[in-house]
This record gives C-alpha cells, structure tokens and sequence, in this order.
C-alpha cells in the first residue's frame, strides 16, 4: 500500500513539475523588454494571460498562462458585440413603439399615451424628442390620460446600483431597462459668478418641477470638488448643500440620480419636452403594459445594430452592453431577456462556431464585474474566429484605433502600431486588459490578448503597450 502510495505521489509531482517547466518556458519566451515591464512594475507573471495568435493559425505565436480564465473588465463587451452582431444582425434595430388607447377628438386625446420599449441603448435625449415630434405630427396635443410605460421586453429584476464599486452616483452604475431614456442620467452644468458671489446650475435634460439648489460659492482650491458639493438627490430634487470652489471655474458633472424611481425620471422628461413642443399632459408617467384594444400610433426605431456597438466599444460604453445583452436575450428566447436567457445564449452560440468555452463566466456581459471570466486562450480564439465572419468589418470599426480614437488614443501614439492596431481596452480595480487585432509589419494580422489581474495591473500598462509594439515589429 505504501509503495503504491509512493507512486501516485511520484506521479503527481511529475505532473507538477512538468506543467512548471511548461509555464518556465513560456515566461523565458516572452520578449525581454515586456518581461522587464512586468519587473519594472512588480507584476509577477503568473497573475499574466497572454494569447498572440496569427488569424488562420493553429499554434500562437506567444502565450503565458492561456487556459487560465481572469477577468478581462470591459474586453468581455468583445464576446457581447460578436454574439449581438452574428445573433442579431447587422440590419437590426431596436423598436420602441406608441400607443394609443380611447378616443381621439381633434388634437385632444381622451385616453392614454402607451409607450412600449424595446431595450433601446441609445434612446438618447435628441432621439427621444423626435419621436415625440412623430407623435406631435399625428395630431396629438393635448393628452387627457397617462403616458403608461410598458417595460415588458425586459424581465423585471432587483437591481442594485451600488454593488459594483458603491458608488451608485456614477452613470455606468444605472441598471438595464427596456425603456432606458437617456440613460437615466442628469448632467449638471456648474458656473461660478464671483460678482454676484454665486453659482448658478444647468441641469441637462431640463425638466419641470423638479428642485435643483445651487451650493454656495466657496473658496480654496478646486481639489476634490464634488465630495465638497454634498449633493443630496433623489425623485423630489437635488441638493447641493456645501460649497463650490470658484477657482474650479465651469465645470460638468454626470449623475445617476439612483433615488429616482425610473419612471419618475421619466415622466419629468417626458412632460418638460411634450411642453416644448407645443403640448399638455393631464395625467402622470406610470408603469403597466399594452392594453389589448391599444392602437398603434408609430414606432421609433434606433440606429442599426453596428453604429450601437461601435458606440459601446469605442467609449466602453457599459449601460449600452448590458442593454445590448439582455437584447440578446430577449430575442433569440422569445422571452423577456434576463441574465441567464443571455449566457444561454452566447454559450450556445460559441458553441456553434466550435469555440469551447468552459472557462467563460458571464455576469452582465458589459465586463463591469467582479466575477467575470474567461481565459486568453479563448478570447483569443474568439478574436480569430470572428475574423473570417463577414460581419468582421463592422467589429473591427467598433474597436479603438491605437494611438488614434477611442480608449487607446493616448497610447503608443509615437510607436509604429499606432494606426495599426485595433484594441478594445479593460479597467477595473487590479484588472488591466487589452484584446484585439494587430496588423503587423509583415502584414500578418494577429489576435492579441493581454489580462492582466493583480494589486499592481494600474502599471502594467507600459509592458502591454510593449506587448503591441512587439507584435507589430515581429508578427
């Protein structure tokens, strides 16, 4: 028994030892240069996942630890967008529709004004008023009744705004909706009047009947300005109770008034345009569904599929991604989208393009996620495989353009791949990830992954950017 005890043991260690030379091998492989950029900046290489792989090869060119999955932040937008595009299609639209229930006498409608949503990610405030133009233009001006907002297209969840950092205040903290009216966002526009020892703020979009006090104008310098504002906001106004420093000068600040009720955000919207144009509202904004006897009045459709994600993909847009996912969702179920209606759905079609994928853990599809996972190796693989899609065009023109645009156009901007790489970048706490497509001097294209998950990853930019330079001078 000892013996056989004895040989097991030998045999796991063997095991041990061997997949230790293996990861030696791949580290010694790596350029001097990136090797001595993850010295520099204390990252040691087994928190490194690196997969360089040539388009149409089977072996790649580079890799450090590729099977293990880390969380790529927002390079998982890349498995969102691919899924979308091939799922969707690149002609499709997101319809949000109008209706109507009672009677219509003259410009008097003596009912209600029955909005349906379609999980649109871009129904934006200019958007937004020119639907309300289409629906001034079928006569309508005074509404008798409600504006109901039916968000059945998505399925109805808690969410929790301050989960992700707790700081529900941000914009990218706002939670999926299927009627998402500019992303639930405020922005508040400051400017000091030191003559009148004042300060005086814009709100964007303007709304009627709600309460904005202005702080005080303070002194000092600007530091960090909008702890000093305390600002207190949630459905009845927003409160600025401290001090703002005039040596700030104009200033913006972008808000997720995540006290607000949704609908409350929206029906303040809604009135203050629907007023602009002429208009009067009786009723109030409030939630239900399509009557049965509702008639269509139009319907709004949204740029098209490709023009939404390059928006998300440039910008790292994760309101968008996750509007994008629950989409997914929706459509190919024929069902109310949810979370795991989406990871159905984009694992089953990885699977579909022979792409094996046991390492994926998808939370939100927009990358803004503590659990998230994936392994180089199957971002990679992912990246490569999407290349011979004809709907590759539209995917690389939706990532950053290095050196140029996007969230790389500060990078490499004096290096030879700038202008010759195609990245999408990722940012969390301890996480730094890079994916995409490099065009290598020889004119070899190659899929380049880069996760990097460690206290130290806010340095390790310097070895990712060296990472591109290699592969565009040695691809």
């Amino acid at each position: 028994m000892n013996v056989l005890r004895a040989r097991c043991f030998a045999r796991v260690l063997l095991a041990a030892l061997c997949v230790l030379m293996q990861s030696f091998a791949v580290a010694q492989s790596l350029p001097s240069n990136v090797r001595a950029a993850f010295q520099r900046a204390a990252i040691p290489l087994d928190a490194v996942g690196i997969q360089v792989q040539e388009v149409g090869a089977h072996k790649p060119l580079l890799a450090l630890n590729p099977s293990q999955p880390f969380n790529p932040a927002s390079t998982m937008k890349l498995v969102t967008s691919t899924a979308a595009l091939e799922l969707l299609g690149p002609t499709f639209t997101w319809k949000t529709q109008v209706y109507t229930t009672g009677m219509q006498s003259g410009d008097i409608l003596l009912g209600d004004l029955v909005i349906k949503g379609g999980g649109d990610p871009k129904l934006v405030l200019e958007n937004f008023w020119l639907l309300l133009r289409q629906v001034r233009a079928r006569g309508i001006r005074d509404i008798r009744g409600n504006v109901v907002l039916d968000r059945s297209f998505f399925e109805d969840s808690t969410y929790d705004p301050a989960k992700f950092d707790g700081d529900p205040l941000r914009p990218y903290n706002a939670g999926p909706d299927a009627l998402l009216l500019n992303y639930k966002a405020f922005t508040f526009r400051f400017l000091p009047d030191a003559q009148s020892n004042t300060v005086k703020v814009a709100t964007d979009p303007p709304v009627t009947g709600y309460a904005v006090t202005a702080p005080k104008l303070g002194g000092g310098d600007c530091g960090d300005w909008k702890q000093k504002l305390a600002l207190r906001i949630d459905g009845n106004g927003a409160e600025f109770s401290g001090a703002y420093p005039a040596a700030c000068g104009e200033k913006i600040w972008h808000v997720h008034p995540w006290m607000m009720p949704r609908t409350r955000y929206f029906g303040l919207v809604f009135r203050h345009l629907w007023q602009e144009l002429g208009g009067n509202l009786r009723g109030e904004a409030v939630d239900g569904s399509v009557p049965a006897d509702a008639r269509l009045l139009l319907q709004w459709e949204s740029p098209t599929l490709p023009e939404v994600v390059r928006d998300m993909n440039k910008y790292s847009n994760n309101v968008m991604a996750r509007q994008m996912f629950l989409t997914l969702a929706a459509q190919t179920a024929q069902q109310p989208g949810n979370i795991e209606r989406g990871r159905q759905a984009v694992m089953s079609w990885l699977a579909s393009k022979k792409i094996d994928a046991p390492d994926l853990v998808i939370e939100n599809g927009s990358g803004l996620s503590r659990t998230e996972r994936i392994a180089p190796a199957t971002m990679a693989r992912l990246l490569a495989t999407f290349y011979q899609s004809p709907l590759m065009p539209e995917f690389m023109s939706s990532l950053p353009l290095a050196g140029y645009d996007g969230t790389m156009r500060k990078r490499v901007q004096q290096q030879g791949v700038a202008g010759n790489a195609h990245i999408k970048t990722g940012s969390l706490n301890e996480v730094r990830a890079i994916a995409g497509y490099v065009l290598a001097a020889s004119g070899k294209r190659y899929a380049v992954v880069c996760f990097i998950n460690h206290g130290n990853a806010p340095r390790g930019q310097e070895a990712q950017d060296a990472l591109l330079q290699w592969v565009y001078e040695n691809g």
